[in-house]
Order: structure tokens, then sequence, then C-alpha cells
């Protein structure tokens, strides 16, 4: 399903430059409920590799890869140790905020200038409050419908 999302994502147009909506992570936080840590990531890792080969940049896969796992990481902790603080939608702008820290600091890297850091940053930023928000509410929205269904009475 993250393969899925993240192919029908390249459809829209970007909402800023190098700001996608991140429909995949859906996938993301809703496999941390029903799955735990570690097939959530195996799910990121498959998407960072596939979706980049599927879509025809392989360049790509390094910084879906870093925004992927470093947002995985960040939306774990905050799932497990911290969901009393954070809702759904916290978490997921958490990882929003977070993908896109983990795939500047790749292009600093690759470019080898800490500059791109300081002129996209703000833009990626203000886009992940909207984004993150969004993908916070449809994560939260389909877990309550799959509850509500007992759909995930096998998992759980």
């Amino acid at each position: 399903m993250a393969l899925v999302l993240h192919y029908i994502e390249h459809f829209f147009p970007p909402l800023a430059p190098g700001a996608k909506l991140g429909l995949a992570n859906i996938v993301t936080i809703i496999s941390l409920h029903l799955f735990g840590f570690s097939e959530s990531m195996a799910i990121v890792l498959l998407r960072s590799i596939l979706g980049p080969l599927l879509g025809g940049s392989p360049t790509a896969i390094m910084y879906s890869m870093a925004g992927g796992v470093l947002s995985c990481i960040v939306m774990a902790v905050l799932y497990y140790k911290f969901n009393k603080y954070f809702s759904l939608m916290g978490i997921s702008l958490a990882g929003a905020v977070f993908h896109n820290i983990g795939q500047l600091l790749t292009a600093s890297f690759i470019y080898g200038s800490i500059g791109i850091l300081f002129t996209y940053m703000p833009i990626l930023m203000v886009a992940s409050v909207f984004t993150g928000n969004f993908i916070g509410l449809a994560a939260k929205y389909t877990i309550r419908f799959l509850d509500k269904k007992n759909l995930l009475m096998n998992f759980s």
C-alpha cells in the first residue's frame, strides 16, 4: 500500500519545490499502530528503495531513505514513549518535519553546501505543518474505521 501511495503521489503537483504530501506515511503510521517498529521500518526501507527504482529516479533512493528512516524513528519514539502527550497528528507532523530534515541533510552532504538547509528549510517546514496534519488525520480516521469495523482484532 505504501508503494502504491508513493506512486500515486507523483500525479499531484508539488506543494513547493521538493515538498510532497507524503501519502505513504499514512501506511507507516498505521503499521506502527498495527505491527510495531520493526515492521514499519521494513515498509519504509522497501518503499524507499522500490519507489525511486520504479519511478525512474534511482538517485532519489538516498533522499527517500534518509527522510524515511529518520521520520520512522522519530514517529516510533513519539508513538511508543510519548503517546499521552502527542496525538497521531502531532506524531505525523514530527515525522514530516524530520523527513524533510533527513532529505535536506542528505542534499547538503551530496552537494557539499550547508546553504541548502537555510534555503529550503523554511519552505519545507511550512509545508510540513500542512502535510503532517493531513497525513495524521488520514491515519487517525483509517485506524478508527478499521477498529470500528473490528478489522484490527487479528493484529492488535
